[in-house]
Parts: C-alpha cells; sequence; structure tokens
C-alpha cells in the first residue's frame, strides 16, 4: 500500500489543541496562515509518498556499505536528498539571516512526522542537520556561524552528533576524546561510536559536533567541551579545502534503520581532526544539550510517525484479508469485522492520535519559548517545555513499540514476513527508546530534574490546567463525555497523587530510579486522555455547527475509546509509583 500523509488530522491538531493561531502572532511569523499550512503539509505529503515512501523498503534491504573509505547509500537516496535540499526543507523552520524560512517549529513538527513516517532512515539525516544548526546557532562564535550555517540551513551541508565512546556509553563522565590546543582551533584525536549518518555522499560536506577534553580538564562531566570538526575544512573564501583528519572506519549492523548509517568515526589517525572550539572551555555538554533536547523532540516525533504508518498499514490489510465470519455477516469477512481486530486498529490509533497532540502541543511550547515577546512568558514557556521534552521523547517512542507490535499482530502470521513489510517499523522503531537517552534516562530526567528540583512547581501548574478542564468537562452534557469524565477524573487523581507521593518520599534510597518510569508513563497517559478529549469537544463543535464530515465524529469515537481502554493505565501507574522501590531492591544483585 502507498503511504498517505494524514494532513486533515494534522491540521486538525494544529489548529484545536496546539494553538497554531497563538503562535502566528508572534514577530517572524505572519506568514504561518491557515492556506500556508495546507500548502506546506500537502506539498511534504507529495514529496513523501512519491519520493520517500518508494525508497524505504529498498533501502531496508540494500542497506548502507563502506567502500573505498566512503559510505555509500541505497540507490535513490542521494537523487532523493538532492530534491530534498532544491525545495528548501532543511531550512522551513530555520532563521532568515541565514536564507531560512523562519517559519514555526510547530510546522516542522508536522512535516517530520511526514518525513519519518514514509522513511525514517532519510529523515534522520536532515533532523540531526537541525539540531547542530540549533547548537551552532546558540553557542557558535559570528565567524563559525557565518562560516557554516548558510550552507546548513540550505541543506548542501548536513550535521552530526558524536558523544558516545566504546567506554563511556551514555555515562558522558567516562568520555576520553582530546583536544590540543593548536593556534586558532584544536586538534582532536579519539573515536566516537552510533553516529547516525557520520559519513555518507548525500551532501559536499558534513559538519560534526564532537565532544573532547582540553589538556588538563577536570574529571567528570564538568571537564568536557564542544567542537566542530568539518569532513573538509572550509577555505577563507568559503570553498571547499581539504579532506580532514575524520572518518568512518566501519558501520554497525542493525536490527533496524538498515538505510541509515550508523558509524564508527575516528578522529585524528593522520595526526589530529581540526576542530574549533563551540561556546565555552569545559562547558561542552551544557551546549550539546541545545542539540539533544531539540533532537529529543523530533526522536518522539519520529515515534509517532512510525506509529501511524504502521497504523495505516494495517488498516489496510484488515480491509483486504478474507477470514472467518462474524456477527451479522453472511459468509467470510475482511478481519476489520472482527471486534478484537477492531480493538487493535483502535488502539493503534488512539495511541498515535495522542503522541500527536503531546508533540505538537510540545512544540508549540517551544515556540512561545523562544519566539514570545515578553521575557516572563518565554521564561514561563521554557520551563513548560522543559517539563514536556522527555515525555514527549520517551512516551511516544514507548508506544511506538506497542503500537508496531499490534501492527505485526493485526496481520497475523504474515506480519512476521518480511515481504508485508510491517516487521520494518517494528525494528525501526526499536532504535527510538534508545535514541538520545534511554527512557530510563529521560524519565530520571523528568523526576529529577523538572519535578524535584522545582519542588513539583511546574507539573503543579501543568495539573492546576487539567483540573481547570476537568471542571468544564464533568459540566458537559451528552452521553458521549460520560466515559471520557470518568476516565480523566481517575488518571488526573492517579497522576496528582504519584506526584505528591515522590515530594513526599524524594528522600527514599532508590526511589527516583525506581519509579520514574511508570511516573512518565503515568504522565504521558493523562496528557493524551486530557488532549483527546479536549479534541473532542473541539470536533463537537463542528458538528454543531453543521458539519457532517465524518472525521469530526471519528475524533470522538477516538477519544471516548482512549478515555475507556488506555486511561485506565493511568490507576495502574499510579499503584506501581506509590509501591516505591522495596519490591524492586528486594532481591539482591547475585539472585538475579
Amino acid at each position: 500500500m502507498s503511504y498517505v500523509a494524514p494532513i486533515k488530522e494534522l491540521q486538525f491538531v494544529l489548529t484545536e489543541l496546539a494553538d497554531i493561531g497563538s503562535v502566528a502572532r508572534h514577530p517572524g511569523f505572519e506568514e504561518a496562515t491557515p492556506d500556508m499550512v495546507e500548502a506546506i503539509l500537502e506539498e511534504a505529503g507529495r514529496y513523501a509518498a512519491g519520493i520517500l515512501e518508494p525508497l524505504n523498503r529498498t533501502g531496508d534491504q540494500q542497506g548502507t556499505r563502506l567502500e573505498n573509505d566512503r559510505v555509500v547509500s541505497p540507490a535513490g537516496f542521494a537523487e532523493a536528498y538532492q530534491q530534498f535540499v532544491e525545495s528548501g526543507w532543511q531550512g522551513l523552520n530555520q532563521p532568515t539571516e541565514y536564507d531560512g524560512q523562519g517559519l514555526p517549529f510547530l510546522i516542522q513538527c508536522a512535516v517530520a512526522e511526514i518525513w519519518n513516517s514514509a522513511n525514517i532512515s532519510f529523515a534522520l539525516c536532515p533532523m540531526l542537520t537541525a539540531g547542530a544548526i540549533e547548537a551552532i546557532s546558540a553557542h557558535g562564535s559570528d565567524s563559525l556561524r557565518q562560516t557554516y550555517l548558510p550552507k546548513m540551513v540550505s541543506g548542501e551541508w548536513t550535521g552530526t552528533m558524536n558523544l558516545t565512546e566504546p567506554q563511556a556509553g551514555s555515562d558522558l563522565s567516562a568520555v576520553r576524546a582530546k583536544a590540543e590546543p593548536e593556534g586558532d582551533h584544536y586538534r582532536i584525536s579519539g573515536q566516537k561510536i552510533f553516529i547516525t549518518w557520520g559519513d555518507h555522499e548525500m551532501s559536499e560536506n558534513i559538519v560534526h559536533l564532537v565532544l573532547a577534553r582540553l589538556p588538563g580538564a577536570p574529571d567528570g562531566v564538568k571537564g568536557i567541551s564542544l567542537f566542530l570538526v568539518p569532513k573538509y575544512l572550509v577555505n577563507d573564501d568559503g570553498s571547499l579545502g581539504a579532506r580532514n583528519d575524520a572518518r568512518a572506519v566501519s558501520l554497525e549492523h542493525k536490527l533496524g534503520i538498515h538505510a541509515s548509517p550508523t558509524c564508527l568515526m575516528s578522529f585524528g589517525d593522520g595526526g589530529g581532526a581540526i576542530g574549533y572550539l563551540l561556546g565555552e572551555k569545559h562547558r561542552g555538554l551544557a551546549c550539546m544539550f541545545t542539540m539533544m533536547n531539540h533532537a529529543r523532540l523530533e526522536v518522539g516525533v519520529e515515534g509517532v510517525g512510525l506509529s501511524e504508518r504502521a497504523y495505516q498499514q494495517a488498516v489496510s490489510y484488515a480491509r483486504e484479508r478474507i477470514q472467518g465470519y462474524a456477527p451479522g455477516h453472511d459468509g467470510r469477512v475482511a478481519i476489520i469485522h472482527h471486534a478484537d481486530v477492531r480493538r487493535m486498529l483502535l488502539q493503534m490509533r488512539a495511541l498515535t492520535e495522542a503522541g500527536r497532540a503531546i508533540a505538537c502541543v510540545a512544540s508549540a511550547v517551544h515556540d512561545h519559548a523562544h519566539h514570545a515577546g515578553d521575557d516572563a512568558v518565554r521564561r514561563s514557556q521554557q520551563q513548560r517545555l522543559n517539563l514536556l521534552t522527555p515525555v514527549v521523547k520517551a512516551w511516544c517512542t514507548e508506544t511506538a513499540q506497542e503500537v508496531t507490535s499490534l501492527g505485526v499482530q493485526v496481520h497475523g502470521g504474515m506480519g512476521f514476513i518480511e515481504e508485508t513489510g510491517a516487521a520494518q517499523y517494528l525494528r525501526d522503531a526499536r532504535i527510538t527508546t534508545i535514541y538520545e537517552g534511554t527512557t530510563g534516562i529521560q524519565a530520571s530526567d523528568l523526576i529529577g530534574r523538572k519535578i524535584l528540583r522545582d519542588r513539583g512547581a511546574e507539573i503543579g501548574a501543568l495539573l492546576t490546567e487539567m483540573r481547570q478542564f476537568e471542571a468544564e468537562l464533568l459540566a458537559m452534557e451528552g452521553s458521549d463525555y460520560e466515559i471520557m469524565k470518568t476516565g480523566f477524573s481517575d488518571a488526573l487523581e492517579a497522576l496528582s497523587d504519584a506526584v505528591d507521593w515522590v515530594l513526599a518520599n524524594a528522600e527514599q534510597p532508590d526511589m527516583a530510579g525506581s519509579v520514574a518510569v511508570n511516573l512518565l508513563m503515568l504522565m504521558g497517559t493523562t496528557l493524551g486522555g486530557w488532549l483527546l478529549t479536549k479534541g473532542a469537544i473541539a470536533a463537537q463543535r463542528y458538528i454543531d455547527n453543521g458539519s457532517t464530515d465524518d472525521f469530526y465524529r471519528t475524533k470522538i469515537t477516538v477519544a471516548g475509546f482512549y478515555a475507556a481502554q488506555i486511561l485506565p493505565r493511568s490507576t495502574a501507574y499510579g499503584v506501581a509509583v506509590r509501591s516505591g522501590a522495596k519490591d524492586i531492591m528486594a532481591m539482591p544483585a547475585e539472585a538475579f
């Protein structure tokens, strides 16, 4: 089946839940009109369906390879990337001062979902470039910004993130890569692993952002600096010069995303790669977090995109596969008429729509935090963004595991056969819970830096907003809302009680690590219920105003299913949080 971008659904979420109208009122965003947004989404859908999606299967089968000191991408990828560059997609939400289009990140979020649905291996390349652009914009010198950003914003040059080393993993305090000062630059040496799109032939140059230690740097994360290391050195006139001493020396053989090269990068085998300091010395991790936090939002969107694609394929198969009998039908039926298949499809759809809503709302908050005219509003919105980012990243990717697995299940035995394509989405999705910090790391960030650090102030503000919505919901009439009222109230109570318990038991040993993931999943599940119920109410307004479009009735149905079948998980998550660390830490390590 061919991929179809969910343009109407995206428009609804951008308008009714993420409130793109309020985003468009910020200076510089005046062009983000409904007509403009619709045109962008439609063009993105055409490019994704016509160019990217046909390469998804072949890219998975061919993979990438290392030949003659260069990485070769699957057939068609380089041509597809050139079309991407020529259409200006990389600069969609990038600064106009570097010839970007300067549109809201919220629009980029919607377009990125379309890319990831069609071909996540391809989409990873421009995603990392966007993060590198943000880091260089925030921390680079004027010279570095002027030299590198125009070419990166155009997409002519791509970017990477080089953090992990063989001995370090997620523990960046163990980074050993070295940077020796030499005039106006540094000589970088060391190895980095798991570098996505670390080398390829699709762009003219690749800009690596590399964590390394200066001589005499303090131990731990406080001694790490960030360096810009280009694949090809750049001459004073902007032309490309000699090849830098930075090379991919091997490629990883992976479970999924086969068309995306995951490289072992070696810096300095021939005397040291030339690099340039980004930001202050020994403040590299803080600088890199600019890129990482951007990437965490985008990885959450990857989960949504893969979920949407798995859902579309499962629905298509369920409509075509004839098997068995169903009440009220004569003869054998398509499996979409079986109640259990309906349950799986609705579960897939409801989780996908909830993830989309959370990701888009967080992206709108990102725009407010960066572009609101009032300093107090920017600070407040940044606090909200900090709170939502680990939830977007972890909850949307964890639910992608469930959705893509259900996609295989809907296909039955055929789902386990690669030819149907259902298995690829499951394989591709598996990395998303690991990228940019595992679910456990995101959950630890949520509970430690975002809840305990401010003693629950920001999550308390969010809970207050949800309680205000609850009061409005309980006052509404109509049978459609009864299950939503019960489901949302129970979930909100579970989340509130869990947060109170965490704050009251903050000093218990191992408490945070034991309960963090369940707390994050509780928060994401409750947020999903809140936003889908909001969407149902908005859909009802369209119906009340005379619309007969089935789309709006479906929004209400999906929200009701989520309230009845998904929101009850919140109660269980809450119980698990309040059980604390005792049962988790009871067994001695040697007993495992």
